[in-house]
């Protein structure tokens, strides 16, 4: 057998999340041994349970975090169930980034959110916006979280970088969709409720969807295999050219596809993918969320990665993905 010892032993916290599957799918490709990646189901680890936690640390002492494991819904779930959002999410980001300094972990990467930054921020939104204004409301306990993540991971930087060589950091992606992700009909996020809500449509052959809200808010949408890629991309950026174009206490690197489409734009397009031929209309009595929400990832692009799946083909893609997925539920 080949000596595989040379690859770093890599933790995925969150391997059957839409993201942290797509990162195992990255590196597997990339030629990454499988035995030299860790993961560990729900049932298998518990991340909010702190013992168990620092136990799997200490017992498998990983080189690198990726860490994608997080308590994620739409706005309907964020409304519904605020107080599980912000406490599931603080726990995992404490236990696991702590337990990962106890470790030795030298590097991590924590994942974040665009909805860290304020509803009405100045757009496109760059990394600089953090903490200048309110929040969302409907996702603020889950934003209020992935901000204390990015914040956990700059003071261990600070108080340990020097004396222990701790090298965490963070990434906040736009919105994502793509294989793996969440297609029930009232948790999930904007597309996969789409696609299901048109599949569905086009089954039973009815004549109108409708989505909710008036469909003038703009959202960017990123794939999730690009946002894999980016995230290897930036924990393996050399300590050096990371610390060149960050700030110790604004050190997080948005993730996003560039452009941004209306709601109204993104629903005909789901349609379309799903092949639906009816109509759409829209209920304004719902909410919106924010008006526009585009993210500036000038420094991302400036260090070397860039998106490369577009938004037909990703719909397409993430289309097939729920077929397969309806398929094997059935």
């Amino acid at each position: 057998m080949p000596d595989t010892s040379r690859f770093p032993l890599i933790y995925i916290a969150g391997h059957r999340g839409m993201v942290g599957g797509a990162i195992l799918r990255h590196l597997l490709q990339a030629g990454h041994p499988a035995e030299r990646i860790l993961t560990r189901s729900h049932a298998e680890l518990d991340l909010t349970d702190q013992t168990q936690v620092r136990n799997f640390f200490a017992r498998e002492r990983p080189d690198q975090v990726y860490l994608a494991a997080a308590r994620v819904g739409g706005i309907h779930a964020n409304n519904t169930y605020p107080a599980d959002f912000i406490y599931e999410n603080l726990m995992i980001e404490a236990n696991v980034i702590d337990a990962a300094f106890r470790s030795d972990v030298r590097k991590l990467l924590f994942l974040g959110s665009s909805c860290i930054y304020p509803k009405f921020a100045e757009q496109p939104i760059t990394e600089a916006a953090l903490l200048t204004g309110p929040l969302e409301p409907t996702n603020e306990p889950y934003a209020v979280a992935k901000i204390a993540g990015i914040k956990l991971c700059e003071s261990y930087n600070r108080q340990y970088g020097v004396s222990h060589g701790v090298d965490f950091r963070s990434v906040m992606p736009t919105n994502l969709y793509g294989p793996g992700d969440n297609y029930h009909p009232e948790n999930s996020h904007v597309i996969p409720a789409l696609i299901r809500r048109f599949h569905e449509a086009k089954v039973a052959g009815a004549a109108v969807v409708t989505v909710w809200g008036s469909g003038s808010p703009r959202r960017e949408f990123l794939f999730v295999d690009d946002m894999a890629a980016a995230s290897v991309h930036v924990m393996n950026l050399p300590p050096t050219t990371y610390a060149a174009h960050t700030q110790a206490m604004l050190s997080h690197i948005n993730v996003g596809y560039g452009e941004d489409v209306t709601i109204a734009e993104l629903a005909h397009a789901v349609a379309q993918a799903v092949g639906y031929g009816g109509g759409v209309a829209f209920d304004a009595s719902k909410p919106d969320g924010a008006p526009r929400k585009l993210m500036d990832s000038t420094r991302l692009l400036t260090l070397g990665w860039q998106p490369r799946v577009t938004l037909k083909a990703g719909l397409e893609l993430a289309y097939q993905d729920f077929l397969t997925t309806q398929s094997l539920r059935s």
